[in-house]
């Protein structure tokens, strides 16, 4: 290892820096991954080990209470360790003889019957943990504020669009409810991950099978025993079995999860940068009064948060191929080249979800919307979703209900070459002047059936009951009850 990979004073601007260290992601996250954050947790691992060892008479008490008065995290000494590390080539080596050389009195008791990752594993699984906690508060965030949209939104009469081609109206609540929609299963899908695949390794020792410990209790008690109080030390619990790693399954359904997060972020992203294009024009993401769009066009008004977020959403979705890997080539009890990949991806997969999710909030928060351009577009293409309606109606009044499709169907198409050539759809005037059409109803009746704002079916009611059924209860079991009865319906 090079000496300046051990200097925590020679990194900055001068070196290559990831820019999760300073520019993606929150402090709070980057604190959680942070190098002191790890060994302090690896600490208080082997505190809850210690601790439980004590109970079964293999140290006394002055010697855990001298670990203890060195597991906190002030007493973590980074250099030194790194310094250590370098002659020794053992990471957590190093750390652990900096702690027993610190606590002079139990440093000799530290580690007792453990392995390596016995450590390690249950320090990620700690910090996983947290991590997760710490997307949620954000996603209830995002929740919260797609909540408003909705039931701001719920008559906002839009176009909708498949294929990218002008398709039936709907509202603009219902689309961000489709949205939150995808929130809400992420966010179930974490307290399913973290539930069920949240787990540390315990203490297993070196393949999984207890030996060390059953070695070292002898008759003071079973190895299953402490293991349970260690995990109950740590407010985790541990997988059943394990070989020398927890299953490293399990991060590669963590990962899954965070991609879950990021193509919802992603979706979100891409369909405002859609909308935000001036052939469409709806929708706006925030922009500073002195924000630059371009170094050579001043005009522009880029939407550059919604573009950083599907990077990052882009980035997050290979790395579950990573953890895939990394799990599928973990020979019979452990191998170690998955280590280094682990070091990289999951606190990166958080650090960029968790960036993913504050742009994600400031989005729905600050959006523009522009109503005259909706009202433009669906008066351009709205009365084309109103000729079903017609369809039905003329075969209600004895039309043929094949031959009216034609007809219809020719008009639409000669409207939409006005339209396509920047005039006023011309729909309703085509139709009213086909006898077939004009005989069966009156004109202010295929009027009414050509108007889109009356072609949004239940979406208005399917916003509230969406809110009240789904978008409530998830928010408040992440928000403890915060949000109370909420606004009036």
């Amino acid at each position: 290892m090079r000496d300046s990979q051990m200097k925590e004073d020679t990194f900055g601007y001068g070196d290559f820096l990831s820019p999760f260290t300073w520019r993606y992601g929150s402090r709070e996250m980057r604190e959680l991954f942070s190098e002191k954050r790890r060994r302090a947790t690896w600490r208080q691992v082997w505190l809850a080990l210690a601790s439980a060892e004590t109970e079964r008479g293999l140290l006394s008490k002055e010697e855990l209470d001298d670990i203890r008065r060195y597991a906190r995290g002030d007493k973590v000494d980074v250099g030194k360790s790194h310094e250590l590390e370098r002659s020794i080539r053992h990471d957590l080596m190093a750390e652990l003889r900096v702690f027993a050389a610190q606590a002079t009195k139990g440093g000799g008791k530290l580690h007792l019957g453990a392995t390596s990752m016995d450590i390690e594993d249950n320090a990620d699984m700690l910090a996983y943990a947290e991590a997760v906690g710490l997307l949620f508060a954000r996603m209830t965030g995002c929740l919260t504020a797609l909540r408003r949209q909705i039931l701001k939104h719920r008559r906002t009469v839009c176009m909708a669009w498949t294929h990218l081609q002008p398709a039936e109206p709907t509202t603009l609540g219902y689309r961000f409810a489709s949205y939150a929609q995808d929130f809400v299963l992420d966010m179930e899908l974490l307290e399913s991950v973290k539930m069920n695949f949240l787990k540390g390794k315990g203490v297993k020792g070196a393949v999984g099978t207890s030996a060390s410990f059953g070695a070292l209790l002898g008759e003071r008690g079973k190895p299953a025993d402490l293991e349970m109080k260690v995990m109950e030390n740590l407010g985790m619990k541990s997988f059943e079995v394990s070989t020398q790693t927890y299953p490293r399954k399990s991060d590669f359904v963590l990962l899954s999860a965070l991609a879950s997060v990021a193509q919802s972020c992603h979706k979100f992203g891409l369909d405002l940068r859609v909308l935000q294009s001036p052939p469409f024009g709806e929708l706006s993401e925030p922009i500073g009064e002195k924000q630059v769009g371009s170094s050579a066009m001043p005009f522009k008004r880029n939407p550059v948060k919604a573009e950083r977020m599907c990077s990052l959403a882009r980035f997050v979705s290979v790395l579950p191929g990573v953890a895939f890997l990394n799990a599928a080539n973990s020979v019979l009890e452990r191998t170690l080249d998955d280590s280094a990949a682990r070091r990289i991806v999951i606190p990166e997969a958080f650090l960029a979800v968790d960036e993913c999710l504050t742009i994600y909030e400031e989005l729905v928060t600050g959006l523009q919307v522009y109503p005259a351009m909706i009202r433009k577009n669906l008066e351009r293409y709205g009365p084309f979703a109103g000729t079903e309606a017609v369809m039905m109606r003329l075969a209600e009044k004895g039309a043929d209900r094949q031959e009216t499709h034609e007809r219809i169907r020719e008009k639409s198409f000669q409207a939409w070459r006005v339209v396509m050539e920047g005039r006023p759809n011309p729909l309703e005037k085509l139709l009213w002047a086909d006898r077939a059409v004009s005989s069966k109803m009156t004109r202010s009746e295929m009027r009414r059936l050509l108007d889109a704002s009356r072609y949004v079916g239940d979406a208005p009611e399917k916003c509230i009951s969406f809110v009240r059924n789904q978008v409530d209860p998830m928010l408040r079991r992440h928000q403890e009850r915060r949000l109370g009865k909420g606004p009036e319906y």
